[in-house]
């Protein structure tokens, strides 16, 4: 067995019971895991505190002392031991709750101890909970100072006495059990180019650092080589779609494209739309397979490009297939497609959950003969049954809703791989899309349609509620439509917000029947229900959508033109500039008014005034990574991101540039890791791929 897969059960100190409770909680079940089991955070151990100066600020705290008492106090449930330890000068309780007869019987009131623990405060007096405690002849022998390591740890590791005490014990074992295992993953080219310590070295100051020095060399070297490895697996794989994946050549460009773009277009193209669709152009003229993902902000004119794109494959006699996450948003699709191709000779069809039988085997015929041009659907489109006679490409929007394992079904539909064009509307910051995305090419879209409007955005306090009323009122008079989005959708006891509900009857007071018509929308309603509302609501028969956050992404309404976001600070920088984007969708000026509650958080306010500040959705990413990190936002885009051991994609882009740069001059020099240099590679690339699945087709 590979030494680094030996279960930690063997590991001296930790035994069968704490490695099922590490296990559990942690995660923690090889030697592998625990070496990679880093420190959070780390404390000076060098310094000792007096007591008379402890304050709340202080977390963890060591002091030198002696006993003067200890007494075991009954209690409701069990018993505690209380100790009164002494530096010369004050007094300070320690207590504990478990193993209180052996420390009471280990405490010798003859010798100096230092204590050790985290400092907790009742009644303005402090005490310490299960300190470590260790005699000051001990503590001078083991030399216990310097940088210490804190790991992590939850109520049930210290109920079963998994200490930090034992923990670090533990990883000392471990680390001299691996210590000739320990060999170099990186070639001695990069080792010695970036100055890297051994793998050995990292490892060992990771956990236990002599100094501030030797954490930095230990933390670079560690954090390089886990972006390294996820770029090398990004840049092999598009490299191998690349050059190893045929795909059609759509080698003309004809009547279906150029008919339609001289006659037909209802707007000219921006910059950012023509020069996309030359990259498009290009990769279907390859001979291998298109893998793109188009990012544009709200409104910015994905759908268009995407249309074009289709035609170029009609032109070539090609199918092509557009996917939507939701029955509401393909049928919007469906009805933009049919609308602005009414005048060309183009089968457009829908196929979604709700279609009914007879339909539905109707067009997996007339797809199968090629009677189908485009097809646009959802789920339903990857259905066993559902088979092309040529598919040519595939348009997937919002992609990030899409499992793996469904889109890669695709694929399967045709002989050769069809053309794949992946579209979201949302921004994503760049270094986080080079983790996620490093393997396709990308497109950005940037321009707003000519004549589009920017949204204008306000920040207000309930005081100007009335105003709010007033302006909701005036808009309704000119024909228009009106969003209310809230936060919950039932009452909160911990925090002073109006529910929807009571937002809602609010609102129906104000707005009284026969005059306004009002529909509601929520989390907790039948799918049936909600769409039937949103229904109305598309068509104009209410005024104002009173809703949570379930308005569908993506879903147009060009009549409304003002989103009222109540309770805008609980909302994250990335909702609030969806929801934004459900207006604005015509040329006439849009809305949106942020209402905000008496006590924000600092970043709330700077949530409220990044978004009062800016419409840019690129700029709103880069401070919502800033603010909430990779890992919310990266949940939202992609299942399955590669959880970070110890690299962070806010505070690390440097670095990842570094590792994304080397990854790429190897992949170029030498794709196969075959040189002699680059066998170490190689095998850590093995150990890193052989346990997972293979990586998504389509990303």
């Amino acid at each position: 067995m590979d030494v680094f897969e030996r279960p930690i059960d063997f590991l001296k100190g930790i035994g069968p019971n704490r490695s099922k409770i590490l296990y559990e909680e942690l995660n923690i079940r090889t030697y592998r895991d625990f070496l990679f089991f880093f420190p959070y955070r780390y404390v000076d151990r060098s310094k000792f505190h007096l007591i008379h100066s402890l304050n709340p600020s202080h977390i963890d705290v060591q002091i030198r002392g002696k006993f003067l008492d200890t007494n075991i106090i009954h209690q409701k449930k069990g018993k505690r031991l209380s100790a009164i330890f002494s530096d010369g000068n004050s007094n300070i309780e320690l207590v504990w709750f478990r193993g209180y007869k052996w420390i009471k019987e280990k405490i010798d009131f003859n010798s100096d101890y230092v204590v050790y623990g985290k400092v907790n405060w009742f009644d303005n007096r402090p005490s310490i909970a299960h300190p470590e405690l260790t005699k000051i002849d001990n503590y001078n022998l083991k030399k216990i100072s310097g940088i210490y390591p804190i790991y992590s740890s939850t109520e049930k590791t210290l109920r079963f006495g998994i200490s930090q005490k034992i923990i670090r014990q533990a990883m000392h074992n471990l680390i001299d059990i691996l210590k000739n295992d320990l060999s170099e993953s990186l070639s001695k080219k990069i080792i010695s180019e970036l100055k890297l310590i051994s793998l050995q070295e990292s490892f060992s100051n990771i956990h236990f650092p002599k100094s501030d020095v030797d954490l930095i060399k230990a933390r670079f070297r560690l954090k390089f080589e886990e972006l390294f490895f996820i770029q090398l697996q990004l840049l092999k794989r598009y490299s191998h779609n690349k050059t190893k994946i045929k795909g059609y050549v759509f080698n003309k460009v004809g009547e279906f494209f150029n008919v339609f773009y001289k006659n037909h277009l209802p707007f000219d193209l921006t910059n950012d739309q023509k020069k996309v669709l030359k990259e498009i152009r290009k990769d279907l003229g390859t001979g291998g397979q298109m893998n793109r993902l188009l990012q544009g902000d709200v409104g910015s004119g994905k759908t268009i490009v995407a249309l074009l794109s289709m035609l170029i494959a009609l032109d070539n006699k090609f199918q092509a297939c557009f996917m939507a996450p939701t029955e509401i948003l393909a049928y919007q699709h469906y009805d933009s497609l049919k609308s602005f191709l009414k005048d060309m000779p183009i089968q457009v069809e829908i196929l979604t959950g709700s279609t009914k039988s007879s339909i539905r085997k109707d067009i997996h015929e007339k797809l199968i003969k090629g009677q189908i041009n485009i097809i646009v659907g959802t789920h339903s489109l990857i259905e066993d049954k559902v088979n092309f006679k040529n598919l040519g490409i595939v348009i997937i929007d919002e992609q990030h809703r899409f499992g793996v394992a469904q889109r890669a079904k695709l694929w399967y539909k045709n002989n050769f791989p069809p053309h794949v064009l992946v579209m979201t509307a949302t921004p994503i910051p760049r270094t986080l899309a080079m983790s996620i995305y490093g393997d396709l090419d990308f497109s950005i879209i940037r321009e707003l349609p000519p004549g589009r409007k920017q949204i204008k955005t306000f920040l207000m306090g309930e005081n100007k509620r009335l105003r709010l009323f007033k302006f909701i009122k005036e808009q309704i008079e000119f024909g228009k439509q009106i969003f209310i989005v809230y936060p919950l959708i039932e009452e909160s006891q911990k925090m002073d917000y109006k529910d929807l509900m009571d937002g809602y009857e609010s609102i129906c007071r104000e707005f009284p029947l026969p005059k306004y018509r009002i529909s509601v929308m929520h989390g907790k309603m039948k799918t049936e229900d909600k769409d039937y509302e949103m229904k109305r609501f598309l068509e104009g028969k209410s005024q104002i959508m009173v809703s949570t956050t379930v308005i569908e992404v993506g879903v147009n309404i060009p009549n409304a033109n003002v989103m009222v976001i109540e309770s805008a600070e609980r909302f994250g920088l990335s909702q609030l500039h969806q929801l934004r984007g459900r207006v604005g969708r015509s040329n006439e000026q849009s809305f949106c008014i942020l209402m905000k509650g008496k006590k924000i958080s600092n970043d709330a306010k700077l949530r409220l005034e990044t978004m009062k500040n800016t419409s840019d959705g690129f700029e709103i990413a880069e401070v919502d990574l800033k603010l909430r990190g990779p890992g919310d936002i990266a949940g939202t885009l992609q299942s399955g991101l590669v959880k970070l051991k110890i690299a962070d994609l806010v505070k690390d882009q440097e670095i990842l540039k570094v590792a994304r740069n080397y990854a790429k001059i190897l992949v170029n020099t030498d794709p196969e890791l075959e040189h002699d240099e680059n066998k170490c590679i190689k095998l850590e690339l093995s150990k890193i791929t052989s346990n997972k699945k293979i990586w998504n087709l389509i990303s």
